[in-house]
């Protein structure tokens, strides 16, 4: 008697897969930082089978920079919307405050991601492309307000102001944060 042809596995049809596998390595890098990212860790959390990733990209720094991507092209226009919305320079320093406070520093999410990328990024050119095109886009918001050289300083101050509050045990506060901007832009 033959023995029965093994079953054969259907391929599911999963055209969002590539997406879904870029969302979810945001999610795990947030948890478990960059190093905690592997392929397998991504892989279990998405529910896909790990050759999924090695197909829909080409490397593990690849997914990284997909990830890290989505994540400024979600955070990016958030500031950029906030400075269009400012009426002049003045209501633009006000709008860095809110968006230190109520943006980077309020999703602890965001902050680690944004700090993961900053670490990856000193190891890795194809992250710090990213990260110059965060950069880039922030300054052009500012540049609204701002001539390029301030915004650029601006910019900076930012990023400074952010990992200082955030790694702080004594972090400054809203009016804290509010004088800075105004000394700096007297």
């Amino acid at each position: 008697m033959n023995a029965p042809a093994p079953a054969r596995r259907t391929r599911r049809h999963d055209p969002g897969r590539r997406d879904r596998l870029v969302a979810t390595a945001i999610d795990v890098i947030a948890e478990a930082g960059v190093v905690g990212a592997t392929h397998r860790a991504i892989a279990r959390a998405a529910d896909v089978p790990l050759g999924s990733l090695t197909y829909h990209f080409a490397s593990l720094d690849e997914l990284h920079t997909a990830a890290f991507t989505r994540h400024v092209d979600e955070v990016a226009p958030r500031f950029d919307e906030r400075m269009r919305a400012a009426p002049d320079a003045a209501a633009a320093l006000e709008v860095l405050v809110g968006h230190l406070t109520d943006d980077l520093l309020a999703s602890h999410r965001d902050f680690v991601l944004s700090v993961e990328l900053y670490a990856a990024a000193a190891r890795r050119p194809a992250l710090r492309a990213v990260t110059q095109d965060w950069m880039q886009r922030s300054r052009r918001s500012l540049e609204r307000h701002f001539d390029p050289v301030t915004a650029r300083e601006i910019d900076a101050m930012v990023e400074g102001l952010v990992l200082h509050s955030a790694l702080s045990t004594d972090p400054m506060t809203p009016d804290q944060i509010r004088a800075a901007f105004a000394r700096f832009a007297r």
